[in-house]
């Protein structure tokens, strides 16, 4: 059964295909708010809970022909973003985001495979919240720009900027090392 038609049993009150859904999806989403809100696992669980608490309170609302994925991480990009906003150098950042001119960098990075691990995690580790959502995203999730763009609400050009401006300050801080 397609994610689609377990969201069109679940909006008719179909337990099974809530569970369903679930299984699909938990561990994923699980995954995802454990990076993006700094390893706590206790709150990744809870935010986990809160994404099918509301696709539950809201199945009816799912519009057919939609991509399910790019619905409940819509959610869970939401419950980050509104997590996110109590930082105001976090909201900052964003502000002056896109204003940042853009050049082209080739970095070669010759580190061992566990060195070279160990320097993307620290990199990403140090991104500003919101680029680590957006890496997470498209490189972890495997969310395209068509979806990252809907789920933020912002044209496919500016996520697109973003991930290159995102990888610019990876490879800078690689680079560094």
């Amino acid at each position: 059964m397609t994610d689609e038609e377990l969201m069109q049993r679940v909006a008719r009150d179909s337990d099974s295909a809530f569970e369903e859904l679930y299984r699909r999806y938990a561990r994923r989403l699980q995954g995802f708010f454990f990076r993006q809100l700094g390893g706590d696992e206790e709150a990744a669980s809870d935010f986990t809970h809160d994404v099918f608490l509301r696709v539950y309170e809201s199945r009816d609302k799912f519009i057919k022909g939609s991509n399910v994925a790019t619905w409940l991480f819509s959610i869970a990009y939401n419950l980050c973003k509104n997590t996110y906003r109590h930082n105001e150098h976090v909201m900052n950042f964003l502000a002056t985001l896109d204003a940042e001119p853009v050049s082209e960098e080739d970095v070669e990075v010759r580190l061992t495979l566990e060195q070279q691990r160990d320097a993307v995690r620290n990199a990403l580790s140090s991104l500003p919240p919101p680029l680590h959502l957006l890496f997470s995203m498209h490189y972890e999730e495997g969310l395209t720009i068509p979806q990252i763009a809907q789920i933020e609400q912002l044209s496919e050009g500016v996520v697109r900027g973003r991930i290159y401006k995102t990888m610019k300050i990876i490879r800078q801080k690689l680079a560094s090392i």
